[in-house]
């Protein structure tokens, strides 16, 4: 596909048979973080692992070809796309060819456990000892610092695996072997807020408490940096008549007969009975029965080390979200057994073909740390949801261009590939009429109140307090939708992220509860994890304004038609709190203090501008968006 950077791994022709001992390297599969001087020990050879043997498409270039075509206004294949049984007839590996890998690694001592419906992955488990015997690798342990700052003990094969000539021209990869999934997070945080929207939590003067609304509260005590109107109290999470009006939807628009898919780790046992006490205590519908359902794997690991209290509020967070915008949508959560997994449920929920866009709240915040062979299995999922027709969404990111982390500036993945849409973040003030007061990208300063003046914090990133993710890629060409309107300073030939963007600051952020270990909690959520399930949701509206099932690939119609997206522009306003928001991967001030919040300010090398900016991507949603998009 014109843009695209494929990166598949060498295909040998096979010639010997499985056994031989004539073996042949898979290129790109050691990560470049574990090199020698991050060696810190050993992996036990009794260790059992979980391995996704991945198997590469038939005639790639073709699928390439066929996924620009469906994709592009005024082709003769624009959406006549293919069924899932279709895809995989026609470019999927054939089952010879899986019979041959599993009786391989049958025969290496490993235990196949299942194999994907598309055939794209062969799951398989055995002991560390196995493992590197059947792909000729040691494994080590590793000191790896993560794109969003933390400090992680990872495995990975001291060198590049290899496999049997006769079968490495149909092995693509092997994820599993190292842990370079684990560094994907959430993107999103949460401020506990109780009674969050009942009657009375927001008042007015010098009242420390939340905003209902822009400028319900504004603490008066503190100094006022901004314009009368302009600097308010933080919210106490926007509720979903106010979340519906900063779009313009109306009751008509539900989503009904849409299915809005959603890929996460673990699953929370609560989920449907906390969206249905969030929408009663909040503001909202309740899911009906049947709406909601799970797609999981048979058991969890890796829980020690993986935080599934942290995924579960996400989780929380992407059904509430995405129901609020699309209350008459169905939801279909797809769960991974590991936060060290994330592209089998993803695989999974592509294959099964059941909904029409899957909203992606990971990231890995950073390129560098992604393996060539795990940047092939995205190409394949993503060729393969193209050519179905189904929208693929990933949140940006919340720590702005990633360069407090990684001390220089770097998109995120997978939201920096081309075949995916990149959903950034806005700071939205909502009056008392449910109207945005304004809109402005979301990249936020952080000051402290001392000797009665605001002064810059100046944490481990500055006064970096939060923003959308946004940057340059390292590993893709500039693809032809962003042709002559990303400037080429910015993009340099490369693809640049975001696509789009919706609400994401928390500060300004979306109400929501969820079942903790310390009971149900309300408050206000934010990150571009919110941004991406708002923006399923709405184009979920937006199909069924339509009367269309699905857009399918949805880049090429955001860069070629402004109809219903707008423009968005800096403003000058600010949010006086008494907790800095914690993204888990920037660094503000801990404890309750006196803080005021620059929204949209830009700290970093990210700017919100006019016209296509890293920060908001071509723009953010319009009243007008849900009744035009797609025409």
């Amino acid at each position: 596909m014109a843009g695209v950077a494929v990166l598949a791994g060498i295909a040998v022709p096979a010639a010997a048979q499985p056994g031989q001992g004539d073996r042949v390297v898979v290129d790109g599969s050691a990560p470049s973080w574990a090199s020698p001087s991050a060696k810190v020990g050993t992996v036990p050879a009794g260790e059992r692992r979980h391995i996704q043997v991945a198997l590469g498409l038939r005639d790639e270039r073709g699928a390439e070809a066929l996924a620009k075509s469906l994709s592009t206004p005024g082709s003769g294949n624009y959406r006549k796309f293919l069924s899932s049984r279709e895809f995989t007839d026609r470019f999927g590996p054939d089952q010879s060819t899986v019979d041959r890998i599993r009786d391989w690694l049958t025969r290496s001592g490993l235990r196949v456990e299942g194999v994907a419906a598309n055939r794209h992955f062969i799951n398989a488990v055995g002991t560390t000892g196995q493992l590197e015997s059947a792909f000729g690798v040691t494994l080590a342990k590793y000191r790896h610092r993560t794109g969003d700052g933390r400090t992680l003990t990872l495995a990975a094969p001291q060198s590049a695996l290899s496999v049997p000539r006769a079968v490495r021209g149909q092995i693509t990869a092997v994820l599993g072997l190292d842990d370079s999934a684990q560094t994907a997070t959430p993107a999103h945080t949460f401020r506990p807020v109780p009674n969050a929207t009942a009657p009375g939590a927001g008042a007015a003067g010098n009242s420390t408490s939340c905003a209902r609304y822009w400028a319900e509260a504004n603490d008066q005590s503190v100094p006022q940096k901004y314009a009368s109107g302009m600097q308010s109290n933080a919210n106490c999470g926007y509720n979903a008549a106010q979340m519906r009006g900063i779009y313009g939807l109306t009751d008509a628009r539900t989503g009904a007969g849409r299915t809005i898919a959603i890929v996460g780790a673990y699953a929370s046992k609560t989920v449907v009975a906390d969206a249905n006490r969030a929408a009663g205590e909040l503001g909202g519908k309740p899911l009906a029965a049947g709406q909601y359902s799970e797609v999981l794997p048979p058991s969890y690991q890796d829980q020690d080390t993986c935080a599934p209290e942290s995924w579960n509020g996400e989780q929380a967070l992407d059904v509430q979200a995405s129901h609020m915008m699309a209350p008459g949508a169905g939801l279909r959560y797809y769960a991974a057994s590991t936060c060290k997994d994330l592209f089998t449920p993803l695989n999974q929920a592509v294959s099964d073909d059941k909904a029409a866009v899957i909203s992606n709240s990971w990231l890995i915040p950073g390129e560098s740390a992604v393996p060539r062979t795990t940047i092939d299995q995205m190409n394949q999922i993503a060729l393969q949801a193209a050519i179905q027709g189904v929208s693929l969404l990933f949140a940006s990111g919340d720590s702005g261009d990633n360069s407090g982390p990684n001390g220089h500036p770097e998109a995120s993945f997978p939201a920096s590939h081309p075949l995916v849409t990149a959903v950034g973040g806005t700071s939205v003030g909502v009056g008392a009429d449910n109207k945005p007061v304004f809109t402005t990208g979301w990249e936020n300063s952080g000051n402290t109140l001392s000797g009665g003046k605001w002064v810059p914090q100046s944490d481990a990133d500055g006064p970096f307090a939060g923003g959308a993710g946004g940057g340059t890629s390292r590993l893709f060409d500039a693809p032809d939708y962003q042709s002559g309107v990303v400037p080429a300073a910015m993009s340099h030939g490369k693809r640049s992220i975001p696509d789009i963007s919706a609400a994401a600051d928390a500060e300004t952020g979306i109400a929501i509860g969820y079942s903790t270990s310390n009971g149900f909690v309300t408050g206000a959520s934010g990150g571009t994890s919110e941004a991406s399930p708002v923006f399923a949701g709405l184009l979920a509206d937006a199909m069924q304004a339509r009367d269309t099932d699905r857009f399918g690939f949805l880049n090429n119609a955001i860069y070629s038609d402004h109809t219903g997206i707008d423009d968005v522009l800096p403003v000058q306003a600010g949010v006086s709190t008494q907790i800095m928001p914690s993204y888990g991967h920037v660094s503000t001030p801990p404890g309750r203090g006196k803080y005021l919040v620059d929204l949209g300010s830009a700290p970093q090398t990210l700017k919100t501008s006019k016209g296509y900016d890293q920060v908001t991507g071509e723009g953010t949603p319009n009243r007008e968006f849900v009744t035009n998009f797609g025409k």
